[in-house]
């Protein structure tokens, strides 16, 4: 079933291109020049590393009591026996006079009492790693809370001393001493290295803050260039910014760190690998978007780290962290990571390379509302005519005759491992389509955009069924399931006799809302059933959700106290009548307004207007806060849009370009405010929607 093939990585000015190498090319991928795996020396983390970090779930308030809690909790909760085995201490182990007087670093004397090699023995002895944080600069007070410039060797040293196995390097103060990071991370690399006590020490090497979203920093000294000279001195590098704030991590935010991870799949291999941050199941991701992240960061052959409190995180989370066959993709010896099939765009195809010769293969949905996703065994570098398809997630082994589909729900993704296939036929590869709504009132719902429908709507839902395996399936059918009190009425024939190999069916239905439909998100549950000779009738069920909007405004409404459907921010959550954070009323140009929305960019808030408003009056502008964060950075795009219309675009705003603005939303039934980046990142992007009124 799995036999050894290699896809061949041409790398584009506009993204990846990946095309199968012909047999007689076949061979090892290739090591970056200079890479530390060229010596005799043991590969340490041959495959990406695992475990938990303090900082996103904990802060930097943690203490010897709650770290021994958490690595218990890595053993109870099975984390352990996942191979999640590092307790890493991040920034805040150290106390307020982080050296003592001999120049030898202390912990905090409140928190950790007992200093870190008792926490360290506790560790241990759980049959756990531990991990530690610092600096490659000098410590500054105000800019980073530790740094060992000037004390390389003797923190390594320090570090060895206390026994621990893993070693995070910061750049804070290293940018803010205007230090070059290859040079410094070099310097402490060989000092890790050549620790007195001769100890194996994981290096993580840290460039966040230089990441473009957050200024202009020459090349050499962004995270973006850490791949050139980090595969030659650590077992991973960061390639970007943070993937979030404290308590914090979003979708559009994992999206944004996996791609900037892409760019480099060349230089990661055994014992070195790009690494685009930590996992944040449940601080901030729904399920379906954690899972996402987690499918992400397995084929990228990523070091997983958690960043939630696991004493905390639910049993869901649990599994999707836990799940051996995905664990196994992450683990492949090969380390070989994904690299993109085709062009990028709100639906994507990503392909890794297993040791065996089989595919990983992501098919990546962006976007706001769920696709069909196919992809071809020839594009992932496979020949043949029958193809074992396993799906990571549910275990589901079936058959394909070459065509690899997945029914993706919205910010969701598929995870299969494909092979070539022999002996009996197998289970035909079938996709039942989650249910989709495609009109609202007779309207059709605007694409990639999530459905709005109201109480007393009548919606369009279709499910789409495709068989693509060697043998038929026979007499398909699909139900549809809707919350009590609404009514659903299939449409047409309800069902066909047989379903070939390579055909595919779209069942329809008319799906009306009771006049009280409760404002919020409604589940919609498909199953698609169908006969396979020898294998009984074979069900699938599938779920989608319809947007129930809450009641339109009415009258002349400020409408920024008005109930929105959903709203987004680039960083923290959009904020009612004050500037993006709360810490300061919505100001422009020196004009402080009472009412309005303040946001980070990008951003979408969305409200149901039902066709009932007539005009919309706003300012549009960056907020005052811009400017204290010096010249740089700052420039935002604004659209109003309706139904999936632009009925205003403001085009690029700097911080001293507000304008008034009165947009026609005749007709309109949902309305969407966004804020864009204007395509420079989102560094000190603070916009706001300054005196928000409808005329409804």
């Amino acid at each position: 079933m799995r036999r050894h093939a290699l896809v061949g990585v041409l790398a584009l000015a506009g993204g990846l291109l990946v095309a199968p190498v012909p047999a007689q090319a076949q061979g090892p991928v290739a090591e970056p020049a200079g890479t530390a795996l060229t010596d005799s020396r043991e590969v340490l983390s041959p495959t990406p590393y695992q475990g938990w970090n303090t900082y996103y779930g904990l802060g930097g308030e943690f203490s010897e009591e709650s770290v021994k809690q958490v690595a218990d909790a890595l053993v109870d909760r099975g984390f352990a026996e996942a191979g999640y085995d590092i307790v890493w201490l991040d920034g805040g182990w150290q106390d307020p006079e982080p050296r003592t007087a001999a120049g030898d670093l202390q912990a905090d004397r409140t928190r950790f009492p007992n200093g870190l090699g008792p926490l360290v023995d506790y560790i241990h002895g759980l049959g756990l790693r531990a991990g530690i944080y610092t600096d490659a600069g000098p410590y500054i007070p105000g800019k980073c809370g530790l740094g060992s410039h000037g004390y390389y060797q003797r923190d390594a040293d320090q570090f060895a001393a206390w026994e621990f196995d893993a070693v995070k390097v910061d750049y804070l103060c290293g940018i803010a001493a205007d230090l070059d990071p290859k040079t410094v991370f070099t310097e402490f690399a060989a000092a890790l290295r050549d620790n007195a006590s001769k100890r194996p020490i994981i290096f993580n090497l840290c460039n966040p803050v230089t990441s473009p979203d957050w200024g202009n920093y020459p090349e050499e000294q962004q995270s973006t260039y850490s791949w050139s000279y980090a595969p030659a001195i650590a077992q991973s590098w960061r390639t970007y910014t943070d993937v979030g704030f404290v308590g914090e991590v979003k979708y559009k935010d994992v999206l944004r760190n996996y791609d900037a991870n892409a760019r480099h799949p060349e230089v990661a291999g055994p014992g070195h690998f790009n690494d685009p941050d930590y996992l944040g199941p449940e601080l901030g991701m729904t399920d379906e978007e954690f899972r996402t992240q987690m499918t992400l960061w397995t084929v990228a052959a990523a070091p997983l780290v958690i960043a939630s409190d696991v004493r905390k995180i639910s049993q869901t989370s649990v599994e999707i962290l836990t799940d051996p066959e995905v664990l196994a993709i992450n683990q492949d010896p090969a380390g070989v990571q994904a690299v993109r099939v085709g062009p990028a765009g709100t639906t994507e195809t990503w392909v890794k390379r297993l040791a065996d010769g089989d595919r990983a293969v992501v098919l990546l949905n962006r976007g706001d509302s769920p696709k069909t996703l196919t992809t071809t065994a020839k594009a992932l570098g496979l020949t043949g005519n029958r193809f074992t398809v396993e799906n990571a997630w549910t275990n589901q082994v079936t058959e394909s005759a070459g065509t690899i589909s997945a029914a993706v729900p919205a910010h969701g993704a598929a995870l299969f491992r494909v092979g070539t296939h022999r002996g009996l036929p197998g289970v035909p590869h079938v996709t039942a389509g989650l249910p989709q709504v495609t009109e609202v009132g007779g309207v059709a719902t605007p694409d990639g955009s999530a459905p709005v429908a109201a109480g007393g709507d009548q919606a369009r839902v279709e499910v789409a069924v495709r068989n693509d395996g060697l043998l038929p399936v026979l007499v398909p059918q699909v139900t549809l399931a809707a919350p009590a009190g609404w009514t659903v009425r299939p449409q047409g024939r309800a069902a066909v006799p047989v379903l070939g190999g390579g055909q595919s069916r779209t069942f329809g239905f008319t799906l009306t809302l009771p006049a009280g439909a409760a404002p919020g998100a409604a589940s919609l549950t498909a199953t698609t059933s169908y006969q396979v000779p020898g294998h009984g009738r074979l069900r699938q069920a599938t779920v989608g959700t319809l947007t129930v909007a809450p009641a339109p405004p009415d009258g002349e409404v400020v409408l920024s106290h008005h109930d929105w459907i959903s709203a987004t921010s680039g960083w923290m959550s959009p904020t009612v009548d004050a500037s993006v954070g709360g810490g300061s009323p919505i100001s422009v140009v020196g004009q402080v307004y009472p009412t309005g929305i303040g946001v980070a960019s990008p951003s979408t808030v969305r409200y149901y207007l039902g066709g009932r408003c007539t005009r919309l009056s706003v300012l549009v502008g960056l907020d005052d806060a811009v400017r204290n964060v010096g010249p740089e950075g700052a420039t935002v795009t604004f659209q109003v849009v309706g139904d999936g219309q632009v009925r205003y675009d403001s085009g690029v705003l700097t911080r001293d370009d507000p304008r008034q603005v009165d947009v026609d939303l005749s007709g309109v039934r949902v309305l969407d405010l966004v804020v864009g980046d204007a395509g420079d990142g989102g560094y000190n992007d603070r916009a706001d929607w300054a005196g928000l009124t409808a005329t409804c």
